[in-house]
């Protein structure tokens, strides 16, 4: 493969990028709507996104290979050492690449960590709420709940012992 290759798959990866990018922030829009109908969606969405990312990479480091070998250099290059080793156009679009590459991975890394944060709130609110509701039912006391129409309900009917109910 020649360096017209590597650049088709980086295109690719730039591509896939871009669309994990789209999909962390879909997700991210879910998670700050407090609906939470689609968060599994969304989520399953970024994984199909990281599973062809990865895919693509596997591509991207076979042909990365061949143009290594093909321009004499060791296995494995940086995208860097690639570029540094070939001639103009490549050296410029393989550049172009690179900065790409660090300006959208800067981007997903930070989205990615806010998400990760969203999902640690909302699941440190939900413990928190369960474990009120819990003391509060354990003491006894009614526990305020909604009725099937959706109207607020002061108490609901559960099973009490005989000598509770006197």
């Amino acid at each position: 493969m020649g360096l017209a290759e590597v650049s088709t798959i980086l295109w690719r990866e730039r591509e896939l990028l871009e669309l994990l990018l789209f999909k962390l922030e879909e997700e991210q829009l879910v998670l700050t709507s407090g609906r939470s109908r689609w968060l599994a969606r969304a989520t399953k969405e970024v994984e199909i996104v990281l599973a062809e990312i990865r895919r693509t990479e596997l591509a991207r480091a076979t042909a990365v290979d061949e143009a290594a070998e093909a321009l004499g250099l060791a296995p494995n290059p940086s995208l860097a050492a690639l570029a540094d080793a070939c001639a103009e156009p490549w050296a410029g679009i393989l550049r172009d690449h690179r900065t790409s590459f660090h300006a959208l991975t800067a981007e997903i890394t930070a989205l990615a960590n806010s998400n990760r944060d969203l999902i640690t709130a909302g699941k440190q609110a939900t413990e928190e709420t369960i474990r009120m509701l819990m003391a509060l039912n354990s003491k006894g006391d009614d526990v305020p709940t909604y009725s099937p129409s959706g109207a607020a309900s002061a108490s609901v009917p559960r099973a009490r012992l005989i000598n509770e109910a006197l």
